[in-house]
This record gives structure tokens, sequence and C-alpha cells, in this order.
């Protein structure tokens, strides 16, 4: 699927990866974006950047943990442009934590990074499959195809929205909608440099991308319609060593998670410190 003439609606659309593929999508010629975010003074903000006159951008407060503000974005998109051709459920968050992660921070997890795309699929596909055509892209992580040491919740959610998104593409591809699943590693968004003191295993052995970087992965994979998008390909070669031997792979990062845990350096950089 080509950009060039479509109406997108991108969620966590402030800042990061949502904030770069909005200008990306503009520059691949775009006829309409509408941004979703709880940032609602950012979103505004950004969307008078990229068009002071209002007429191609529009913003509004969204917060993809209620279903209702998301049926409300597109229900702008709607009535600004007339449909929706290309929805990117982009909003996440990471909170550090094992098992004993609170009870609220998993709810927190499950309703941004999982209900945020089922709720977004039930409103846009019944319009997607009437027109015969229509692209879900969904933000998930390299950590829904392999694991995240710091944080379970992350790891688990994500994925279940690898999972979800899957569904939707096995479900509805047949109707004329194409699914894809965006998996990076680390990327230089606010969301990594408030964690700069712990850099993770991932930035650390594999460095982290631009955004521009996951724009040009993001845009090359769906102009292809591919399902996986990787903007670090090396984890296509990681998800398939995993595959291959699920027992060595569990054996290894377990390794790794002692290691960074005891505080025990090694050649990818200092690890991180055991928690108090």
């Amino acid at each position: 699927m080509k950009m060039s003439g479509k109406i997108i609606v991108i969620t966590g659309g402030a800042s990061g990866i949502g904030a770069a593929l909005a200008r990306r999508f503009l520059a691949e010629g775009a006829a309409g974006l509408v941004l979703g975010d709880v940032q609602e003074q950012a979103v505004q903000a950004l969307a008078r950047e990229l068009d002071g006159s209002g007429r191609k951008v529009r913003a509004q407060r969204c917060d993809v943990t209620r279903e209702a503000d998301i049926q409300a974005l597109v229900a702008t998109a709607g009535q600004a442009f007339g449909r929706v051709d290309v929805y990117c459920s982009n909003a996440g968050l990471v909170r550090d934590g094992g098992e004993e992660t609170p009870d609220a921070d998993w709810q927190l997890n499950w309703e941004l990074h999982l209900m945020a795309h089922v709720w977004a699929a039930r409103a846009i596909i019944p319009g997607m499959k009437q027109r015969g055509e229509g692209y879900l892209m969904i933000t998930s992580s390299a950590a829904g195809l392999l694991t995240s040491l710091p944080s379970v919740s992350y790891a688990v959610t994500k994925h279940a929205a690898i999972a979800f998104a899957e569904s939707m593409a096995i479900r509805h591809g047949p109707d004329g909608l194409r699914v894809s699943v965006l998996c990076p590693q680390a990327v230089d968004t606010p969301l990594i440099q408030a964690r700069a003191e712990v850099p993770g295993v991932s930035a650390k052995i594999d460095g982290v991308a631009s955004t521009d970087e996951v724009c040009d992965a993001v845009v090359a994979a769906m102009d292809k319609e591919q399902f996986l998008i990787l903007p670090h390909p090396q984890v296509l070669t990681y998800f398939q060593r995993k595959a291959t031997d699920y027992d060595r792979w569990l054996g290894g990062m377990a390794r790794l998670d002692r290691k960074l845990r005891l505080g025990i350096s090694d050649a990818a950089g200092a690890p991180r410190k055991e928690p108090s």
C-alpha cells in the first residue's frame, strides 16, 4: 500500500515513533492525518507544526485505554475526511518488574498493549470491509517475538499484540484488510531517553535505531504488505534461533538475566544494577 492519498490515524502521535510516522506519511503524500495522544497540548502543537491550515492534519486527546476515545478518534477521521484507510495503533509504555508487578500496572499494560488494538479493530474494520480495503498497523516490539528481561508485563502484552495482529490478518485478509506488526528493538524516543541510565540489553548489543530508520522500515514493509516490520533485521535471526531450539534459547536468556541481576560485566557494556 502506498501512503499517497491515504487517510491515516495514528495513536501515540505526539512524540516518538508516532510523530515521526506523521511527518513521514505527509512527506509520502498522505491526504489527511488524525493524531491522537493523551498529551493533548503536545499533539495539538504537532498538528499545527505539520499543517497550520488544519485542512490535512487533525489532532485530539485520545486515551487508548478507553474504547470511547478510540471511537471518537475514528469518528473525527470520518467527519473530517470521510474514511480511514490506515490505522496505526502505536501508543505504548514500559514499566519494569516481574510477576510481583502490581495488578494496576498489569491492567494498564493489558489495556494499552492489547485492548487498544482490539478496540481499534472494532472501530475501523466494518468500514474497511465495506470498501474492500484498509490497513491496520500495530506497534508491538521485538519483546513480543523474543522477551524483555526488565519487564515481564511488557513482554507478555507485546506477545498478545502480535497474536491479535495474526488473528486479524488471518480473519480479515480475504476481506481486503492488510495487517502489519512493528517489532523494533531500542528506538531513540522519549521512552528510551527516560531510561538512559539503565539501557536495555538490546540497546547495548544492537544499538539504538533512529525514528527515521523505523519509518523507512514501516513504509517499505507496508508498500510490500509484509506482516512483520523489523527495523532491526537481526531480530529475525534471534526469532528463528528461538523457534529452532526453544530450550537452548531459554537457557541462554536465563544466564544473561542472572548476569544482569548479579551485576556481572560483559562485552555488551555496563550491566544493570541489582534492584534494591
